[in-house]
C-alpha cells in the first residue's frame, strides 16, 4: 500500500513590501494569523469540476508535447513523453487538482499571486493508495509553490519517502536467455499483470493448437503477478533479465532552466521548464514494470530489440499498449515490421482511462459500446476494431457455482455461530483509503438495513493490498464479513455469490454474464462501469438504495427483465480461438471472417 504523510500546512495570506503574496505556513501557526487562511487539506476537500480539470489535463500535456516531448529519446527513437505518457498524465492530473482548489477558494481566486514554499519541503511525493502495483505520485504544496512561484532554492525535488523507496528486485525463476539464442517464433506476447496473462495465455493455446508456436514474456515485478508455466509445448516463457527494474538515475536533457514557455490553467500561469523538471523525478526513480526509469526504458528497448530480432515474429501481442512497456514494445514492433494486436483485458469507460490513446493495427474489444471509445482513442490510420469478446471469461462456462459457494460459505463460517442466508461479494479496485471505506460503509449499512442474514465477502483487486480491509473486520460482527485470498479474488467466488457489488470492477460484468445480481456503487457523480444503463445492474449511491436492491432479490416479482449483455461483452466461450484466427488471418493475408470496424483517423 502507498502512503504518505497528511500535510501539516495551511496557506495564509501575507504581505511584504506592500506586496501581496501567499506563503505555506505550519498548520499550527494558522490560528495566530488575522488574514485570509485554510488548512491544505481543507483546501484539497473542496468540490472542482471533474471535466474540467479532464479538459485541462489535456491541454497541459498538450503544452508539454509541443514544448519538450523531443528532449530525450531512446535510441530506437522513442521519446520521453510518449513512453512515460501514463505517468507524467498522472503527476499533471495532482497538481491540477491542487490548482483548481486555489481557484475554487475565493480569497485565492480573487487576489491570485505568488506562494512562498514551505521550508525544506520536497517537490514531489507519494499519496495514499491501496494498490501495490503503483506508486501514486502527486506534486506537494511546494511544488505548486515551485510551479507559481520564485525557484524553491532550499526545497528536495523528492520527499524522503521516495529518496528511501526500496529498489524493485525481482527472483527470476529462470534464467533468462541471451536474444541471440531464441528460436524463431510466430507471436510474441507481453504480460506484467494477472489480468494480462488471464486475457493472452488462452489465446496462445488456441494458437498452439493451431501448430503456431508463441514466446510469452514476462515483465511482472510484482510476484502475484508473474505469469504460470505454459500448458502446451508449443509456447515457452521468459523473463526480463534481473535488475531491469531497479535502475535510478538523473535525466540531465530534463534538468531545464527557466524560459518563456508558459501554459495557462484557469488564473495560473505554469512555466513549462518547471513542469518537466517535476516531471523528470518520475523518470529518475524506479518504480517497478509499471512505472520503469528512463535508464530502465532505455535497457528494456535494448533487450527486446534483441528478442525481436532473433524471433522475427510476426505477430506482437498485448493487452496494454499504452503504459511505458506496452507503448514502448509496439513502437519497436513497428520498427521490426510486425503486426500488433491488443486484447482489451479490462472495462473501459472514458472517464476512468489513464491516457486515450491505443497503438496497435489491430484492437479487440468486448462489447459493441467499446467500438466509438476503441475508434476515438486508435492513433493509427490504419487501424481496426474488433469485437470478439473476452478470453479469460471463456473459462465461465465451466464454473462450479456450488463449489464458489462453499468457499464463500467457508470464508463467513469462522468464528460465526451461525452461516449467512445470502452472501454478496464486493469486487474492490486499488482506491484510497478514504473512497474504500466509504464504498464500505455504504455496502454494510445498506446490508444492516436489508435484514434477511446478509454476509459479505471481500475480494480485493489483484493489485490490491489486504491489509487495508483489516478494519472492517472489526464492526462487531454484524454483518458477517470476510476477506477472499487474493489468489481467489472475486473471479474464483462471485458465481458462487447472491449478489455482488462493484464501482467499476470488470468482474461486475462477468457476474452480470453469469445472471448474479449486480450493484453499481459509489456516491453520485463517482464513475461507474454504467451497467445499470444497460439493464445489467442497479446503481447505488446510498445505503438505503442497497437495502432495496438486496430487499428487491427476495421478491421475484421486482426482478427486472433480463437484458442481452452483448452491448458490455459478446461471451459465446471460444473468444480466445476468435483472436487466434485473427491473428493467423493478419499473418496469412486472408480476409477476416468476423465482425470488425474500422478505427478512426490518427489524431
Amino acid at each position: 500500500m502507498t502512503t504518505s504523510q497528511r500535510s501539516s500546512l495551511g496557506l495564509a495570506r501575507t504581505e511584504s513590501d506592500g506586496r501581496l503574496r501567499w506563503a505555506l505556513v505550519s498548520e499550527g501557526a494558522l490560528a495566530s494569523i488575522a488574514s485570509d487562511r485554510i488548512a491544505t487539506n481543507e483546501l484539497e476537500a473542496l468540490p472542482i469540476d471533474s471535466q474540467e480539470l479532464d479538459e485541462l489535463v489535456d491541454r497541459v500535456m498538450d503544452a508539454l508535447e509541443t514544448y519538450g516531448a523531443d528532449l530525450a529519446k531512446t535510441p530506437g527513437g522513442a521519446g520521453w513523453l510518449y513512453v512515460q505518457h501514463v505517468p507524467v498524465r498522472r503527476l499533471v492530473t495532482q497538481a491540477l487538482r491542487k490548482l483548481m482548489a486555489l481557484s475554487a477558494w475565493e480569497p485565492f481566486a480573487s487576489a491570485p499571486g505568488p506562494m512562498g514554499p514551505a521550508p525544506h519541503e520536497a517537490l514531489v511525493g507519494l499519496r495514499h493508495r491501496s494498490s501495490r502495483e503503483y506508486r501514486a505520485y502527486t506534486v506537494t504544496w511546494s511544488g505548486i509553490a515551485y510551479l507559481l512561484g520564485p525557484p524553491a532554492l532550499y526545497n528536495p525535488f523528492r520527499t524522503a519517502q521516495l529518496s528511501n523507496s526500496p529498489s524493485v528486485r525481482v527472483e527470476t525463476r529462470m534464467p533468462s536467455e541471451l536474444p541471440s539464442e531464441l528460436p524463431r517464433t510466430d507471436v510474441i506476447a507481453l504480460s506484467w499483470s494477472s489480468r494480462h496473462a488471464a486475457t493472452l495465455l488462452p489465446v496462445l493455446e488456441d494458437l498452439a493448437r493451431m501448430g503456431r508456436t508463441s514466446l510469452v514474456i514476462d515483465f511482472a515485478t510484482d510476484p502475484p503477478d508473474r505469469c504460470g508455466a505454459p500448458a502446451a509445448d508449443e509456447f515457452r516463457l521468459l523473463t526480463s533479465p534481473p535488475g531491469q527494474f531497479d535502475l535510478s538515475g538523473a535525466v540531465e536533457r530534463l534538468h531545464l532552466r527557466d524560459d518563456d514557455h508558459v501554459v495557462r490553467v484557469q488564473e495560473h500561469t505554469l512555466r513549462l521548464s518547471r513542469l518537466v523538471r517535476l516531471a523528470s523525478v518520475l523518470l529518475e526513480t524506479s518504480g517497478g514494470c509499471t512505472q520503469p526509469s528512463w535508464r530502465s526504458v532505455i535497457r528494456t528497448e535494448t533487450w527486446l530489440d534483441g528478442v525481436l530480432t532473433a524471433a522475427r515474429p510476426h505477430t506482437l501481442l498485448v493487452s496494454n499498449d499504452t503504459s511505458p512497456i506496452g507503448a514502448l514494445a509496439v513502437h519497436l514492433a513497428d520498427r521490426h515490421g510486425a503486426n500488433t494486436v491488443h486484447v482489451q483485458h479490462g472495462a473501459w469507460t472514458a472517464e476512468s482511462v489513464a491516457w486515450p490513446a491505443l497503438h496497435s493495427r489491430d484492437i479487440v474489444v468486448m462489447g459493441d459500446r467499446d467500438v466509438p471509445l476503441a475508434r476515438a482513442w486508435a492513433r493509427r490510420p490504419d487501424a481496426e476494431v474488433h469485437v470478439l469478446g473476452q478470453p479469460r471469461f471463456d473459462t465461465m462456462t465451466g464454473l462450479s457455482r456450488e463449489a464458489q459457494r462453499r468457499y464463500l460459505e467457508r470464508l463467513l463460517a469462522r468464528g460465526a455461530r451461525q452461516r449467512p442466508a445470502r452472501i454478496a461479494v464486493w469486487a474492490c479496485q486499488p482506491f484510497g483509503p478514504e473512497r474504500l471505506k466509504a464504498h464500505a460503509d455504504l455496502l454494510l449499512d445498506g446490508m444492516w438495513q436489508a435484514g434477511g442474514g446478509w454476509g459479505l465477502v471481500i475480494a480485493p483487486h489483484p493489485a490490491q493490498s489486504p491489509e487495508v480491509f483489516a478494519p472492517l473486520l472489526q464492526r462487531d460482527g454484524r454483518p458477517l464479513v470476510a476477506v477472499a485470498d487474493p489468489r481467489v479474488g472475486a473471479r474464483g467466488c462471485l458465481a458462487g455469490a447472491d449478489a455482488v457489488a462493484s464501482a467499476y470492477s470488470t468482474c461486475g460484468i462477468e457476474a452480470a454474464l453469469l445472471g448474479v445480481p449486480v450493484l453499481e456503487i459509489g456516491a453520485t457523480g463517482q464513475h461507474t462501469l454504467s451497467l445499470a444503463k444497460h439493464g445489467l445492474a442497479r446503481r447505488c449511491t446510498t445505503a438505503g438504495d442497497v437495502a432495496d436492491a438486496l430487499s428487491a432479490l427476495r421478491d421475484p416479482s421486482l426482478s427486472a427483465e433480463p437484458r442481452s449483455p452483448d452491448a458490455v461483452c459478446r461471451w459465446t466461450g471460444d473468444s480466445a480461438s476468435r483472436v487466434a484466427r485473427l491473428i493467423v488471418s493478419r499473418a496469412g493475408g486472408n480476409e477476416l471472417d468476423h465482425i470488425h470496424h474500422e478505427g478512426a483517423s490518427a489524431r
